[in-house]
């Protein structure tokens, strides 16, 4: 049985052997600092890279085009002359951490919730939100992978789909001014791999099927992503 001592070797065997980790996880105390602290830091860096590279007048421009073409000349103008580099950095530096931290709490919650029926669940809200917190871990190797494609990037008009190369939209070149672009960034490798971590969790931590396990994972998903494409085919 594989076994996991510390927590560090808990956020490298997260990856590729998780069942250990949660096995571990469910009698240990403290140890979802270390994903958190990861995940924080290691979010943040691919805007800082991107925003120091990229040619901030045409990114400007983009942000100003696909997302403001509705109002008037003089009203773009003035988010223009808003929108500096340390406004966009601090922005999406504060927007990304608490978005993980809220979101995390979600699912936390969510997972309070309907792990309740199980008779044998010890664990409670503070338990899953650090669970929470292991299953975001894939989003590092996106992360990782994104500061790799800007150092071999020598194009300052770049696009920004290089900030999640694990996406639809990077993958299928769906620019910012596409109605999905949105949803195709919601679309990644790193969430489906967030699910099955959660499936391999969940299954550790209660006396539920795998089978359960994986509705209860996929549910949140499946309804987001499919009500988002409904709105979108509206």
């Amino acid at each position: 049985m594989h076994t996991v001592s510390n927590p560090l070797q808990a956020c490298k065997d997260i990856f590729l052997r998780p069942n250990g980790v949660f096995r571990a996880l469910a009698a240990k105390d403290n140890w979802s600092w270390f994903p958190f602290i990861i995940v924080a830091v290691v979010s943040v860096l691919p805007n800082y890279a991107y925003l120091n590279t990229v040619d901030f007048d045409w990114y400007r421009d983009l942000l100003i085009t696909a997302q403001y073409d509705q109002i008037s000349p003089a009203e773009q103008d003035q988010i223009r002359a808003q929108l500096t580099p340390q406004s966009v950095l601090v922005f999406a530096t504060v927007a990304t951490v608490l978005g993980y931290i809220i979101i995390n709490a979600i699912v936390a919650a969510y997972l309070n919730i309907v792990t309740r029926s199980d008779e044998q669940n010890v664990h409670g809200y503070m338990d899953w939100y650090g669970f929470s917190w292991w299953t975001a871990m894939p989003v590092v190797v996106n992360c990782l992978l994104a500061l790799v494609l800007m150092m071999f990037t020598s194009n300052p008009q770049t696009s920004p789909n290089i900030l999640t190369p694990l996406s639809a939209a990077f993958v299928f070149g769906i620019e910012m001014d596409s109605p999905y672009h949105n949803f195709a960034q919601a679309i990644r490798l790193d969430s489906f791999w967030s699910i099955y971590l959660t499936i391999v969790g969940i299954s550790q931590w209660t006396s539920f099927s795998v089978k359960k396990a994986a509705v209860i994972a996929i549910t949140p998903y499946a309804l987001i992503w499919g009500l988002w494409l409904i709105v979108l085919a509206l």
